[in-house]
């Protein structure tokens, strides 16, 4: 096993408590390293709106331990590796990218086999119902370490494991947006504001909508036509009508009553509804206007190795510039709150003091 020094024994972590909606603050035990694995010091965690739903959501999948690390955006320092990984890409010291669920990757397993391993059941899932980044140290399967190139930060090469490939996953391959394409997008937030970035890269027009005007602004500033931008206070519908615009994907990085609703009757007829967020945990599809306009409903969640490789590549070449800022780890409970109270306007990532 490669080492670069003597490890503490143990390290403070904030974790789950399975019937406490609060983060603990608690002394574990460093992680061993896995079988086919890596041990990692944390540079960065990123803070999601998932976090929050991880602490006060009970019912859960079967994997759920009682108690875990949370934290499922990751980045950090190599400092020892298992003497059965074969993969020579990696060394002590390389700074990777931690993604949470790479999938156990075995020929039988029901989504792997269908190239489906951010849903995988039978791997590791770090920071979601097992042990995650928001600690020191980390141990991760090397099936989900990613080399971060030149001039990409810690702190982006965290949120690019979530916020950025999630966007990614669901423009490219669920999406499947096009160049040719008008495109409405529902919320500039730590996602979708990626996603926009993802869009112009295609080359598709896009039409973004926001209720903060600060966050419309940053699209302006990006690049994006005024007159591409839904005034705070009009409805998507109303607007979409009085420019006469044909959408053929509205993308919902929302996910409330309002926005898929609206979603329904903006887009064309044949035209693809991609789900993303989802603040309000049902909403309705109107049938007959589905069926009448043969409208596409797609689902997608989060994103795979092969996607956060393909980011990472993306950002060191400044086609992607994730909005993030630091935090530390012992903030964690106040910047999730202001995160769920919407006072944060992109990304943070809590950095080690």
């Amino acid at each position: 096993m490669a080492a670069a020094a003597e490890l503490p024994k143990t390290m403070w972590a904030w974790r789950k408590h399975k019937g406490n909606p609060e983060p603990v603050w608690e002394e574990v035990a460093v992680p061993e390293v896995p079988p086919n694995g890596i041990l990692c010091k944390v540079l960065a965690s990123g803070v999601c709106r998932s976090d929050h739903s991880l602490l006060t959501i009970e019912k859960q999948a079967a994997w759920f331990q009682d108690k875990y690390t949370l934290g499922h955006e990751g980045c950090g320092r190599i400092v020892q590796i298992s003497q059965e990984v074969n993969e020579t890409r990696f060394k002590v010291g390389d700074v990777v990218a931690l993604h949470a669920v790479p999938g156990c990757r075995q020929a039988d397993c029901p989504e792997c086999s269908r190239d489906l391993s951010q849903i995988c059941e039978r791997g590791h899932h770090s920071g979601i119902g097992q042990d995650g980044f928001h600690a020191p140290y980390a141990a991760l399967d090397i099936r989900g370490a990613v080399l971060v190139p030149q001039g990409v930060t810690p702190a982006e090469a965290a949120v690019a494991t979530d916020a950025v490939t999630t966007a990614y996953h669901a423009v490219t391959r669920r999406g499947e947006v096009k160049a040719s394409e008008t495109v409405f997008l529902f919320g500039l937030g730590g996602l979708g504001f990626n996603a926009l970035q993802l869009v112009r890269n295609i080359g598709a027009r896009i039409i973004v909508c926001d209720i903060r005007q600060q966050r419309l602004d940053e699209a302006i500033k990006l690049g994006v036509p005024e007159g591409d931008v839904v005034p705070v206070g009009q409805s998507a519908v109303e607007f979409v009508q009085e420019k006469g615009l044909m959408i053929d994907t509205v993308l919902d990085f929302v996910g409330t009553h309002e926005t898929f609703d609206a979603a329904q009757y903006i887009v064309r007829r044949g035209g693809k509804i991609l789900c993303v967020g989802s603040i309000d945990p049902e909403n309705t599809v109107h049938m007959k206007t589905g069926t009448r306009k043969r409208l596409s409903f797609i689902f997608t969640y989060g994103g795979q190795v092969e996607d956060l490789e393909e980011v990472l590549r993306l950002i060191a070449k400044g086609v992607i510039r994730p909005q993030v800022k630091p935090g530390i780890l012992k903030d964690f409970p106040t910047v999730l709150q202001d995160l769920t109270e919407g006072k944060v306007e992109c990304r943070v990532a809590l950095l080690q003091e």
